[in-house]
Parts: structure tokens; C-alpha cells; sequence
């Protein structure tokens, strides 16, 4: 730590070596056969994803000696630090455990029990993770292949630290940042399974929406959509500024929705002159991915959307399809996976054992049902308006995350102040 880093403290404030502050502990091992029962466990995982810790989080456990349960018992207020990690980023990140339930630390986790309450244990769990600790903790992180920090390290490591009345200030204004960040989390979980609870029942049939009674009826994949010509590129013809957006079987693996807004993404990018025989990507095209290394992924497909004059085209392992409207719905097409026949027709006609692969010819004769295009459509727009109030919230909670980290840079610094 630079002596002169003192000097750019608020008033008020010091610089305080963990090592004042806790002692320090390396976690416990033990045989396999001990694992899955007895008392929680704390581990990397917990540690790493939460700054504080509550027991309900922790779904490890482990049977321990008397003795063992004594020595790495875990209390209110202890800070647990994750020793090592496959990145410096992630190397002794804090989190501090605030229950009463006893639970345990693994080898892979050191626990700094405090020695003093000159520390608030909620303050804690942000301070310790404050720019000012992390760059000091990346830097102490030693190692090659995997970043590891001892306790000797991290007792040298120094804390920005206020008064006691004002950590409770800041680590009740975070908390308060992290509530809302929790709520809307739990809003998008509920809402992502209310559209998933729809979609079970409208593509089963096993319920209609208002208006519509008609008889579903039997199609295939070659009598909706014509098959459009796809091309192949290796990452080294890919890039950034290129020209031509290239949408890889890999992008379609990653994603989540099921919708590919090209408004919204940014793509690799192919130069033009590399794919002149092939198809542009237009609203409302289907593109699935035809391989993959495990079989449910094998079909996956995504709708485009938000083309605009935005030019794209269907890569390595894809097909393009582009839908006849008499037949399917612009906006269902996204959710034609999901019908029942097609994820089972699909895993039927599956081949590979590593890397799992359909052809064009038997998917064109796969057969599926599907209901009138006018009761597809509506099924569409509902699932669209169910999209775009997620869509909504996602973003209210990126701006809450974004507000949180600027919450933490000036108050964990003394740059605004609370008292």
C-alpha cells in the first residue's frame, strides 16, 4: 500500500491492516464419504457470489468430529475469503455470515474471526470489497495457473475505514441498494415462470386462449418453411467492422431468449465478399442450430428480429428457414422448439456420440401440429408482451447494479458522505 493513500482519506478515516482487525484461519478437508450430510458447509462458490452470508444460501454438507465442528465452527460476523481462484478477479473476495445457524468452512476458504467491534460486520461485506482492498488483494494474489492468498497476505491487506456510525450509515444505504436489486430479481424469476407456466399450457393445447376452438393440425418442417442456403467461416474470418453479422450455432447455444433482436446484438461479423452466395437474415426468419455437443441443444433455434438494414447471415451449423404465412405465425415461430413433437421428433433423429448433428432432409420431414395461424399469432403477441415487461425489468435492474456500484465508489471512499 503507497504511504501517501492516507492522505487521500476523508477525515475521520484510516487505513486499518486486517490483521488488526481478525484473526486468521485456514479451512478444513476431509474424505468424500463425509460429504452430503451433517452440518452446512460453506464454500468457494458462496463466498465468490455473496457478500453477505445467511444459511439458507449454503446447500452443502459435511460430517465432522466433534473436534473438527469445535475448530471451524463459523459465528455471526466472521468473514469467510475465498483462498483460491482460476483468476486474480476472484481471489479472496469477502463474505462475511450473518447467522446464528453453525455451519462450517471448507479448505478452500479462510475465515477471518474479528478480534474487535471496530468493524460493523454489514459494513464489512462492502468495505472488503471496495476497490481500495480488492486491488491490494489481486496484487498480493500469487500463483500460475490458479491465484491463491494466505493469511499472512491478508492481514497485511489495509481497509478504508470510518466510524462506527458511519459504516452503519453506509452499509444500511447499501443494503437498502441491495433490497431493491433482490426484489427485482425476484420479480423477473416469477415473471420468467409465469411465461413458462403459458407456454406449457398453450403449446400442449391443454389450454386455448379466449376466442379460439379450432382443431390443431399436422404439419412439417418442409411444408412451413423453405430452407435457405447457410454458409461456414472459421473464427480467424471473423471480427469486428467486417460488414455482415454472422450468426454461429455457439451464439444460438448461449442464448437465453428465444427471440434474436439484431437492434439489441452485436454479432461477429464476416467481410461481404466471403458470403455472396448466401442468404440475408430477414424479420421473422428462423435460424437453428443443427449441432451440438449435448443432444437437448441439438434444434435450439432463435426468431430474428430487428434487422432494419442491419445485414446478417446464417453460419456454420445452421439452417435458415424462412416461414410460409399461411401455414405459420410470425412471432410463434420462435416457440415451434418447444412444441412437444418437435423436441422429441428432434432427439429422435439426432446422430453422433460426442458431437450430436440433424440433417436438413430429416428435418424437413419431421412432423409436428400446430394451432390456426390467427390463435399462433395471438400466442405470439402474448409471449412478445410477456418478453418486453421482462425485458423491462432486466433493464431496471441493471440500472439498480450500475447505481449500486456507484453507491460503493463514493461511499466506500468517503467521496460523499453520510454523516
Amino acid at each position: 500500500m503507497r504511504e501517501d493513500s492516507a492522505a487521500t482519506l476523508p477525515e475521520g478515516w484510516s487505513l486499518v491492516p486486517l490483521g488488526q482487525l481478525m484473526k486468521f484461519q485456514n479451512g478444513f478437508n476431509t474424505d468424500k464419504t463425509a460429504y452430503g450430510r451433517g452440518l452446512r458447509f460453506a464454500n468457494v462458490l458462496e463466498v465468490i457470489t455473496n457478500t453477505h452470508l445467511s444459511a439458507h444460501m449454503i446447500p452443502g454438507r459435511v460430517a465432522t468430529s466433534a473436534a473438527e465442528t469445535t475448530r471451524y465452527h463459523v459465528q455471526r460476523g466472521d468473514v469467510l475469503f475465498n483462498r483460491t481462484s482460476e483468476t486474480q478477479e476472484e481471489v479472496g473476495l469477502a463474505s462475511v455470515y450473518l447467522d446464528d445457524e453453525p455451519i462450517l468452512f471448507g479448505g478452500f476458504v479462510l475465515r477471518g474471526k474479528p478480534t474487535s467491534d471496530i468493524l460493523d460486520p454489514i459494513f464489512a461485506g462492502y468495505g472488503l470489497r471496495s476497490q481500495i482492498v480488492r486491488q491490494q488483494i489481486m496484487a498480493a494474489g500469487q500463483g500460475g495457473i490458479r491465484a491463491n492468498i494466505g493469511q499472512q497476505s491478508l492481514s497485511k491487506i489495509q481497509i478504508a475505514l470510518p466510524g462506527k456510525s458511519e459504516q452503519e450509515a453506509i452499509a444500511e444505504a447499501l443494503s437498502d441498494a441491495d433490497a431493491l436489486i433482490e426484489g427485482l430479481e425476484r420479480l423477473i424469476a416469477k415473471k420468467r415462470l409465469i411465461k413458462q407456466g403459458a407456454m406449457q399450457d398453450l403449446l400442449t393445447a391443454k389450454r386455448r386462449l379466449p376466442g379460439f376452438s379450432g382443431e390443431w393440425v399436422e404439419t412439417t418442417f418442409g411444408q412451413c418453411f423453405q430452407f435457405l442456403r447457410t454458409g461456414s467461416a472459421s473464427r480467424s474470418q471473423l471480427g469486428t467492422n467486417l460488414g455482415v453479422g454472422y450468426i454461429h450455432y455457439g451464439d444460438i447455444h448461449g442464448m437465453r431468449s428465444s427471440v434474436l433482436d439484431l437492434s439489441r446484438t452485436r454479432l461477429p461479423e464476416i467481410h461481404p465478399l466471403q458470403v455472396t452466395t448466401l442468404s440475408r437474415v430477414q424479420d421473422g426468419d428462423l435460424v437453428i442450430a443443427d449441432a451440438s455437443e449435448d443432444v437437448i441443444d441439438v434444434g435450439k433455434s432463435v426468431e430474428v428480429r430487428g434487422v432494419g438494414s442491419a445485414q446478417a447471415v446464417a453460419g456454420l451449423h445452421t439452417f435458415l428457414l424462412r416461414g410460409n404465412p399461411e401455414i405459420v405465425a410470425d412471432g410463434f415461430k420462435a416457440y415451434i422448439q418447444f412444441l412437444g413433437d418437435v423436441r422429441s421428433g428432434i432427439e429422435s433423429i439426432a446422430t453422433g456420440s460426442s458431437v450430436y448433428g440433424i440433417s436438413k432432409k430429416n428435418l424437413a420431414a419431421l412432423r409436428f401440429r400446430v394451432p390456426p395461424v390467427e390463435e399462433q399469432a395471438a400466442i405470439g403477441r402474448l409471449f412478445a408482451d410477456m418478453d418486453a415487461e421482462i425485458q423491462a425489468l432486466e433493464t431496471r435492474l441493471l440500472k439498480a447494479q450500475q447505481v449500486k456500484e456507484g453507491m460503493m465508489q463514493n461511499l466506500l471512499t468517503g467521496q460523499i458522505r453520510l454523516v
